[in-house]
């Protein structure tokens, strides 16, 4: 499956409500929806925007903010999540859904299904990473109420973050663009890069760049 965080030019942030008769009906959601075959997710994702919303979403490069795993009783599934601000249109349920605009910080207050809210703590992250610690994240050992990030010096290293429980991986090398993507394909965490222009990390399926000033 795929999803948008759909951000507007006042920074608000757009969220549908699942329509009446649908699967978990009522609850709120990041709009998309499932991949058709043979499809490429940011082609899935463009087709899934126009048809629920009538909104046609630009060539971007979009920010990716890694993938989501969840099992309902029912179900699992597999989100794989972008940050989209460029699109033109004027969004609309045309699936009877309810939309909402709200800004991030007003997201924690919404029931969001289970499946969605680890975006919002992804949509926490910085583009550059910069510091080693703010008040969302930390490098290092979980800090109460943090999310965890690992510096990784190769594709190996990484893998086994995500296994240990990082919320996030930063590269502390320079990585060639094939490794990248596939390393970015390989885990789910939202996964930092090294070395390379923001664009070119979001093109390659990286979150965002690693800035840190090495030790």
């Amino acid at each position: 499956m795929v999803a948008a965080v759909l951000i507007d030019s006042r920074g608000r942030i757009l969220i549908a409500q699942r329509p009446p008769g649908s699967h978990l009906a009522g609850g709120w959601e990041f709009p998309g929806g499932k991949s058709e075959s043979g499809e490429r997710p940011l082609q899935a994702l463009a087709r899934e925007l126009h048809e629920e919303l009538g909104i046609e979403m630009g060539s971007g490069p979009h920010r990716p903010l890694g993938r989501v795993r969840h099992s309902y009783p029912d179900r699992e599934i597999l989100i794989e999540t972008w940050v989209v601000r460029e699109f033109s249109g004027e969004p609309r349920g045309l699936d009877g859904q309810n939309i909402r605009w709200c800004h991030q910080q007003e997201l924690a207050g919404v029931p969001l299904l289970p499946a969605d809210a680890p975006i919002v703590n992804a949509l926490q992250l910085p583009e550059r990473l910069v510091r080693a610690s703010t008040g969302v994240y930390a490098i290092g050992p979980r800090a109460p109420g943090k999310l965890a990030g690992a510096v990784c010096g190769d594709a190996e290293t990484a893998v086994a973050a995500e296994a240990t429980g990082a919320d996030f991986v930063a590269m502390g090398a320079f990585m060639p663009r094939r490794d990248l993507s596939d390393l970015c394909r390989a885990i789910s965490v939202p996964v930092y890069a090294r070395g390379i222009a923001l664009e070119t990390a979001w093109v390659l399926g990286a979150t965002g760049i690693n800035q840190l000033i090495s030790a």
